[in-house]
């Protein structure tokens, strides 16, 4: 399934993709993902464009929207009023619809500024963060007819907080909509079974992709003092947490592990709180005091790509954190993909994982040789762990195995002949040459 310039699409003129997220910037696994997607159709010879409530995309191809962002004060007191009530008020539904149209207005003007003639959703039309903005897509799309992949991460029903609600009228309608101009990415096997048990539609699989094909860059002088920056001592090991810090993300058997390897040691979290609350990071930070473990939350000085902050500190991208740091751990108790495991592999990095289902199903099958837990860290997960900080030989090994087996089955490549397929579909006149 290589990509080779034979079967290439054949590019023609004023082709041109939309993007529509609630948020397409920072180090989250939505707007990492849409850009590997976006840079495989600029490849072939596809124009990129963008519209969010939070946009990091090349100004002249960006649209941002206010309303978009689901941390919007109206849309977020909409979000609060629909899905932690047993009754509606109406005065939510008005507010609801003055939003979606806003954002109507807005996405039509998109469409029109940019002649978008492909429209890629990212998870707007799967988890219902921001109600408006799925209304008004779904409503544009059975009104335009404008072909549309909606690529979806996860879905509400995969999600205990957006279980009870009081719209599940609109939730049936657009999350996600059963029209017959928008095909449905899913990224991992059982999503798809559940798309179509509970709704009837047929998924495309299309698994999250790292460039294999292309290793990534040595350390350079810009981040070569990021060990003086997070406070590594010389004798240090550095272990990288790469997730939002949200509770099923697992990290207290991150801090857990550290603890019980009894060798000098810091645990390094890259993200943000995000959409639910600082409760848990509260919660990590008494944690890791309690058990005696140097953890840093790292979200202000390590972003999308480098720079500088308000206060003249240096941001460092993930890929930096990646590059130094001495094993990733991923502890998450459930994930539509996992695009720390994929990223892992592609610094060529140790990894410890919480066998969650995905990759139990997908993932796993495929033969990578990672360190396990099993919903808790047990003396075997710190003997594996130790053995791989320990024995440089067994750890190239893993880490060289594991490379090829991603360049094999989750490659660019791959992604290239997924994106070709959709692309027939959506876009009769995009042929392979």
């Amino acid at each position: 399934m290589k990509n080779t310039a034979s079967e290439t699409i054949k590019p023609q003129p004023g082709r041109n993709v939309g993007f529509i997220s609630t948020r397409l910037a920072g180090t989250d696994g939505v707007s990492l993902e849409t850009a590997k997607w976006a840079e495989v159709f600029e490849q072939e010879g596809f124009t990129c464009y963008y519209l969010a409530g939070q946009l990091d995309r090349p100004p002249e191809r960006s649209y941002p929207v206010p309303e978009a962002d689901f941390r919007h004060p109206v849309v977020a007191a909409i979000y609060k009023e629909c899905f932690h009530n047993r009754v509606r008020n109406p005065s939510a539904t008005g507010q609801l619809h003055r939003v979606r149209y806003i954002l109507k207005r807005a996405i039509t003007e998109f469409l029109d500024r940019f002649n978008i003639e492909l429209l890629v959703v990212e998870n707007a039309l799967a988890i219902p963060l921001n109600l408006p903005l799925g209304l008004a897509l779904t409503e544009i799309i059975a009104e335009t007819g404008i072909p549309t992949i909606a690529h979806h991460h996860d879905f509400f029903w995969e999600r205990q907080r957006f279980l009870t609600n009081v719209v599940w009228e609109y939730l049936n309608m657009a999350f996600p909509p059963n029209l017959p101009h928008v095909r449905h990415v899913v990224i991992n096997s059982s999503a798809n079974h559940q798309l179509g048990l509970r709704t009837g539609i047929a998924g495309i699989i299309v698994p999250n992709v790292m460039d294999f094909e292309h290793p990534p860059p040595p350390v350079d002088d810009y981040s070569s003092d990021l060990h003086k920056a997070l406070g590594l001592a010389g004798d240090q090991l550095f272990f990288l947490q790469p997730t939002r810090v949200v509770p099923r993300k697992g990290i207290e058997h991150a801090i857990e592990l550290v603890r019980r390897i009894e060798d000098p040691a810091k645990l390094v979290i890259s993200h943000a709180s995000g959409d639910e609350g600082y409760d848990y990071e509260q919660s990590l930070m008494a944690y890791a005091k309690l058990m005696g473990i140097n953890t840093l939350f790292t979200s202000e000085i390590v972003g999308g790509r480098r720079g500088r902050t308000p206060g003249g500190r240096k941001i460092y991208s993930l890929p930096d954190l990646y590059a130094q740091a001495d094993m990733i751990t991923y502890p998450s108790t459930f994930e539509g993909f996992g695009n720390a495991f994929l990223e892992a592999l592609y610094f060529r990095k140790p990894i410890m994982i919480n066998v969650y289902s995905i990759y139990q199903m997908d993932i796993k099958p495929k033969g990578f040789q990672v360190v396990e837990m099993n919903g808790y860290v047990n003396e075997e997960t710190v003997r594996q762990t130790r053995k791989v900080l320990s024995d440089p030989a067994f750890r190239n090994d893993m880490v060289e195995r594991n490379y090829e087996l991603g360049k094999q089955h989750y490659s660019y490549s791959i992604l290239h002949e997924k994106l070709k397929a959709l692309l027939g579909e959506c876009l009769p006149g995009c042929r392979a040459a």
